[in-house]
């Protein structure tokens, strides 16, 4: 019989301590196509990670079956001098891409191994990473490629919705910036209707 499967939150300073944790996950999922990563690219996702790991709200939650780590996820709050918005390929509305630090939640990552996918495990992931989040929406990208196809099909069975093709740099591959309105604006009731398309 198999180990129920259990989630478990890091905040704070503690999603820096669990980086070599759940990095044998990372490798093996982005190995895959249409990611196909390597070593230099590994290295790379340290890097940008251990960034992460100090910004505002930082949170990972890591999906264990027993012993053996199954999937990932983590994100944080967009901050007020974000440039998110600003890689993405058509203009939207100031309204839509106004940040002051706490309106938008970004997913950075989510990966489930392959032999636990199509279980729920993402939409545990997921649920559990904005579990109790005071945010007005959140944000994240997906690869465009059919091999992502089953990831884009989940974020839209989520309620998220396709605001444009994101090109964070120079190098980067490209991908579709997605958004999920979780509750009203604060500002402006009307901001969640009137969308960015």
């Amino acid at each position: 019989m198999p180990a129920e499967v259990t989630y478990e939150r890091y905040e704070g300073q503690e999603p820096t301590d669990q980086l070599d944790t759940f990095l044998p996950a990372y490798e093996e999922v982005y190995a895959e196509p249409p990611y196909s990563e390597g070593a230099n690219d590994v290295r790379q996702f340290i890097d940008h990670y251990l960034i992460h790991a100090e910004r505002p709200g930082m949170r990972l939650v890591i999906a264990r079956e027993g012993d053996e780590i199954i999937g990932f996820t983590y994100g944080y709050y967009l901050p007020a001098n974000t440039g998110w918005w600003d890689n993405v390929d058509r203009p939207l509305p100031a309204d839509f891409t106004h940040e002051d630090g706490t309106r938008t939640w970004v997913i950075l990552e989510l990966a489930v191994r392959k032999p636990w996918r199509r279980q729920g495990v993402a939409a545990a992931l997921h649920a559990a990473l904005l579990d109790s989040l005071d945010v007005e929406r959140v944000t994240l990208t997906v690869r465009p490629e059919p091999e992502a196809a089953a990831a884009q099909a989940a974020y839209e069975a989520w309620g998220y919705r396709e605001v444009g093709i994101s090109h964070p740099w120079e190098e980067a591959p490209f991908y579709k910036a997605m958004v999920l309105e979780l509750t009203p604006a604060r500002s402006k009731p009307d901001r969640a209707s009137q969308g960015a398309a």
